[in-house]
């Protein structure tokens, strides 16, 4: 297969093949699995900072699954939080509560995808739970007590980080099995083209790249 994945905005037939066959591949499970896509970088000095990035990607369509979002707030927001059935709700108290548990706090940073958390707020969830969060990539999104969180929740349903920091590889979610092949590698192209803004050759510099679904085996693009 060759090295160019897409050209201009046409997806290649190897993409939507390397899908349709992780797909194909993957056994009946008694869930629905995510699609990962892994890509290794070549000619990258992460040790480099400016080779490091971590940025938010709203995926063109969705991921397929619910995101769960936690939302670390107080007064109207934590108002709002629970009005939308987020899947986890932190008042100040709870926050200082799992700062003395740490097996309570893995245990809340493991079950949201994402964490929101008011602005004023902040210097107690970095003091409480940032080493937690921290190395799970998963510190929360500071916003104002005044927001209106609706459209950021609905946002974040279809957002995935996509960054590079201790290894040149990414391994991201770009959707579930049920969704359709072309859905699929819209999604990748759109990460791809996070890669062509971060990376000095862009895609080109890709060493190689994976498809898979959550239990299922891994099928090489390029």
């Amino acid at each position: 297969m060759n090295s160019y994945l897409f050209m201009g905005d046409n997806m290649t037939q190897e993409v939507l093949e390397a899908v349709k066959e992780a797909k194909e591949q993957s056994k009946p499970r008694n869930f629905t699995q995510s699609v990962d896509m892994i890509v290794n970088i070549r000619d990258l000095d992460v040790k480099k900072p400016e080779n490091r990035f971590n940025e938010e990607v709203t995926l063109p369509n969705g991921r397929g699954k619910e995101v769960k979002i936690g939302v670390i707030a107080d007064g109207e927001l934590i108002v709002q939080a629970k009005d939308a059935g987020v899947a986890l709700v932190i008042n100040k108290a709870d926050l200082e509560e799992l700062g003395k548990d740490r097996k309570a706090a893995k245990k809340a940073a493991n079950s949201v995808d994402f964490f929101i958390a008011q602005a004023d707020m902040m210097p107690l969830v970095g003091r409480f739970l940032g080493p937690i969060l921290g190395p799970r990539n998963k510190m929360p999104k500071p916003v104002p007590a005044s927001i209106k969180l609706d459209p950021l929740l609905e946002r974040l349903q279809s957002t995935v980080k996509v960054g590079i920091k201790q290894q040149p590889a990414i391994q991201i979610i770009v959707g579930s099995q049920d969704m359709s092949d072309e859905d699929l590698a819209e999604n990748i192209e759109t990460v791809l083209t996070v890669l062509d803004r971060h990376l000095d050759k862009g895609r080109n510099q890709i060493k190689s790249m994976f498809i898979k679904t959550t239990m299922g085996p891994i099928v090489r693009v390029i």
